[in-house]
């Protein structure tokens, strides 16, 4: 008996890894096209792909999921994955071609979306980054990450109080997982907005919930200055200095310890 359709289903492995912020995600999903040239070749080589990518061996996942897809050339998922691991590389644009042709196949892709979404963001390509998360939002309003990448690119693209919506959304849909971060990021959307009252009231969720941010003691420490309290500040400042050094962050420390000196070195 010829079990070869039965053996393609159940071999081919399912992965979710999610990233964190700046965060995008990789699920593996279930083969969807039929297989053509040689099936469990195909197969053969994405799991092999799957395996490698879960070790972090990215250039062997790129070099296996290539090999799979000169083979099934209508495997969405591989270009997916593909696409993953030439973005943890730093190969953009190649990421972005993967994901584009992942979408091509499926348009309802909506984790190509959202990865393609990030790499935009990285790209510093906004609007077409606030455009995919869009679509991505539109067939799966439920994930916080999402909202999280087009807050970002609406906030670079000054479109602060927009951003602050999709924070305080993502807010809402995430749990407790990351809401350190978001909570910096809408804080730096209400500085940017003028808001700096509700600015420090983020930074102090921020900080109840990550007690060893030093952006977040850095940028508290700034609105400080700017609402007039030089006091809290200073202490601010130097908190932040002391962290960053400690966590080997010495861009972030001299940055600090540059703020403290400026401040002190102005009148009350």
């Amino acid at each position: 008996m010829n079990c070869l359709g039965e053996g393609i289903m159940k071999i081919k492995k399912k992965l979710t890894i999610i990233i964190a912020i700046a965060s995008f995600l990789l699920t593996i999903s279930p083969l969807s096209a039929q297989t053509t040239a040689n099936p469990v070749k195909a197969v053969e080589f994405y799991n092999r792909g799957v395996d490698r990518l879960t070790a972090g061996d990215y250039s062997g996942a790129i070099a296996d999921f290539t090999q799979a897809l000169q083979l099934e050339p209508k495997d969405a998922d591989a270009y997916y994955n593909r696409g993953y691991a030439e973005l943890v590389l730093g190969q953009y644009e190649r990421a972005i071609a993967d994901y584009t042709q992942a979408l091509t196949i499926n348009p309802n892709y909506v984790n190509a979306l959202g990865n393609r979404c990030y790499v935009h963001y990285l790209t510093k390509k906004y609007e077409a980054a606030v455009e995919d998360c869009t679509k991505a939002i539109a067939l799966n309003g439920n994930f916080a990450d999402f909202f999280i990448y087009r807050g970002n690119a609406k906030d670079d693209l000054g479109r602060h109080l927009e951003a602050i919506e999709d924070y305080t959304k993502a807010l809402s849909l995430q749990g407790t997982r990351g809401q350190d971060r978001i909570f910096y990021n809408r804080a730096l959307a209400y500085n940017r907005a003028g808001q700096q009252e509700m600015a420090l009231r983020d930074y102090n969720e921020s900080l109840k919930i990550n007690a060893n941010f030093a952006e977040a003691y850095h940028n508290r420490g700034l609105t400080y200055y700017k609402l007039g309290n030089r006091e809290k500040a200073i202490a601010d400042l130097e908190a932040a200095a002391r962290l960053a050094l400690s966590q080997g962050k010495q861009g972030t420390a001299a940055k600090s310890q540059s703020a403290v000196a400026l401040i002190q070195g102005q009148k009350p």
